[in-house]
């Protein structure tokens, strides 16, 4: 039976990794749940941790509508996550590390910052076929406002492609925030140059303030921020380490 881990860099308290566990269970996998004990957004591919005499905190946790599936709250980043787990930290490795679905788009130049497809390219870099999931969502605090099961259903229609990559190539998805019915298919995409959101920077005497908001540039036909942007899931084929 494949071996599945469910890991994300939302923290274990999220819907949208519920709805992925979720999915992999449907799917007959043997799923395990690792997730950062709290919300390590931004994390990238960083290998950190709190330890207690040179442990990593890990804390068995109950699943919301899943109480067969064994969850850890790790006091880690995403990436280490993943990395530990292809040593056998959390029971026998996984065929395949499923991480998200992470609350934003993972798309653009921007997925080198994002701990959910660090986790993946982590994953993969360890020789594990890898997926990474987001969904193009606005904060809601109890995930209500948020279509978390269309995000897992183009998942599902992805493994069979995830598990078959090449070796070091994980696939990074992006979906709308629709009904899945509402939701105009899946497109093979390009990065685009710009992630979801953009920063300013302002510098003053002993300080610096930076401001976030979202990207205004027009989308460029064929990447993944202008299938976002019609309404359509996309699929980026990603590597984590290359040489010019």
């Amino acid at each position: 039976m494949t071996r599945v881990l469910i890991t994300n860099d939302d923290g274990i308290d999220s819907p949208g990794l519920h709805a992925l566990a979720r999915m992999a269970a449907a799917q007959g996998f043997d799923v395990v749940v690792a997730a950062p004990a709290s919300d390590t957004s931004g994390a990238s591919a960083s290998l950190t941790a709190v330890q207690e005499s040179g442990r990593i905190v890990t804390t068995r946790r109950e699943l919301p509508d899943l109480p067969d599936i064994a969850g850890y709250a790790v006091s880690a980043s995403p990436a280490l996550i993943a990395l530990i787990a292809t040593r056998g930290a959390f029971g026998p490795p996984p065929d395949l590390v499923l991480s998200g679905i992470n609350r934003g788009g993972n798309i653009g130049h921007a997925v080198l910052h994002s701990g959910t497809v660090g986790a993946a390219l982590t994953a993969s870099a360890q020789g594990c076929p890898a997926l990474a999931v987001s969904l193009a969502s606005e904060w809601a605090a109890d995930g209500t406002e948020s279509h978390w099961e269309s995000a897992a259903t183009v998942a599902a229609g992805l493994l069979a492609e995830a598990l078959a990559a090449p070796p070091g190539v994980v696939l990074n998805v992006n979906v709308p925030d629709l009904p899945f019915d509402k939701v105009g298919g899946v497109r093979r995409a390009t990065l685009a140059a710009f992630g979801m959101v953009q920063t300013s920077v302002e510098a003053g005497d002993g300080f610096v303030r930076m401001t976030i908001a979202e990207a205004k540039e027009t989308p460029v036909p064929g990447t993944d921020a202008a299938a976002l942007a019609d309404g359509y899931a996309c699929v980026t084929p990603l590597r984590a380490i290359t040489e010019a």
